[in-house]
């Protein structure tokens, strides 16, 4: 069978196949201030990427076989459900050249930890068929990707200059799953973290 990659343009799959993704997403008042940009965006440049995508930060994605899935989802409540609850703090913009603008997180430690408690998932999901499971490297809240690289030489100069600065708890982390990149996700599964432990004087 051919290699597929979860960054692949491949829009076929075979049946059964899905792309997995582990994502938080932010509270509304955030989601909405996030949306209001990447309209922004959309009117500045043109770009569909832009308002395709609901603001949310993604952990981890991979490839993995429908008949699999009630299993992944009891071996990620065991690894997640120990994980406390965490604020994200967004600050201004960056982006991966040539492609994608984001908004920053400024702390990306408790994402770390999350990715670490996650990579045990690695060796169950994996397929000779497709490459391992991605775990973020650079967590970020995406404004647009897969941009052409004049709009995104032409956005990123723009957006060096902006300002934007937002935080948010961390209460929960979704599973998604779709066929490819550009179908609508579908929720497979919630996982709740530890509440913030309040420090009592």
């Amino acid at each position: 069978m051919e290699r597929i990659s979860p960054d692949s343009k491949t829009f076929y799959m075979p049946q059964g196949l899905f792309e997995y993704l582990l994502i938080v997403s932010p509270d509304k008042a955030i989601y909405d201030q996030v949306m209001e940009e990447k309209q922004f965006f959309f009117r500045s440049y043109r770009q569909q990427a832009a308002i395709k995508t609901k603001p949310h930060i993604t952990v981890s994605n991979f490839l993995a076989w429908e008949n699999i899935e009630t299993e992944l989802i009891r071996r990620l409540q065991h690894i997640i459900k120990d994980q406390r609850s965490f604020r994200v703090t967004l600050n201004n913009f960056s982006g991966f050249p040539s492609h994608t603008v984001f908004i920053r997180i400024q702390d990306p430690a408790p994402f770390n930890q999350l990715t670490l408690r996650l990579k045990a998932i690695a060796p169950y999901i994996k397929g000779s068929e497709f490459p391992p499971a991605r775990f973020m490297q650079y967590p970020n809240m995406s404004i647009a990707s897969h941009l052409p690289a004049a709009v995104y030489e032409n956005a990123i100069k723009d957006y060096s200059k902006k300002d934007f600065n937002a935080s948010f708890n961390v209460s929960e982390v979704l599973l998604l799953r779709r066929q490819h990149q550009f179908d609508k996700c579908k929720e497979a599964g919630v996982f709740p973290l530890q509440p913030i432990s309040i420090k009592i004087k």
